[in-house]
């Protein structure tokens, strides 16, 4: 999209209709291409995660898709990835893979500090990814966010017993 332009980019992809419309439209319109609907619940996963990365983008005022610089393209990416990476925990947690404390506060202040875990690393990796993420594929993609994944899978885990502990004490 960066070389040959967003209508190029789109036309390559079969998506030529949505050349010319608004970045909110063509947004919309990748959600079907990246993420069909009806698949597996990791396609589910990651569909949930692109359009809450969308849902973000709306509310930040979303970018000149011909303009769109390597920052922004970046803040998309990780939004992406932030998004996917605290969808699989709830999954995790639906599951009951993982158990939460008892109380709603002890809840709040795990999901806060995950959040906030999660959003760095994904900064983090992509600060040591650097000029690979000119080429991101498919498969890039999904080791990147396992291995953020299972990183914050771990703190989770801590996360949830220390507070638990915490609860258990008061």
């Amino acid at each position: 999209m960066r070389t040959r332009g967003v209508s190029a980019a789109l036309e390559a992809l079969n998506l030529q209709a949505l050349a010319g419309r608004s970045a909110q439209d063509v947004f919309l319109g990748l959600v079907d291409f990246v993420c069909p609907n009806g698949g597996t619940v990791d396609d589910g996963i990651a569909r949930e995660a692109f359009i809450e990365t969308i849902v973000e983008l709306a509310e930040q005022g979303f970018p000149d898709l011909d303009a769109l610089t390597v920052d922004q393209m970046q803040t998309v990416f990780e939004l992406y990835a932030t998004h996917a990476i605290e969808a699989r925990l709830c999954n995790d947690i639906g599951t009951n893979a993982i158990v939460l404390p008892a109380s709603a506060q002890a809840v709040a202040n795990v999901e806060m500090q995950l959040r906030d875990f999660i959003k760095n690393g994904v900064a983090d990796a992509l600060a040591k990814a650097g000029d690979a993420l000119q080429a991101l594929t498919r498969e890039n993609v999904l080791g990147f966010v396992d291995e953020v994944y299972q990183d914050a899978f771990r703190i989770l885990l801590a996360l949830a017993e220390a507070e638990d502990d915490k609860d258990d004490d008061e």
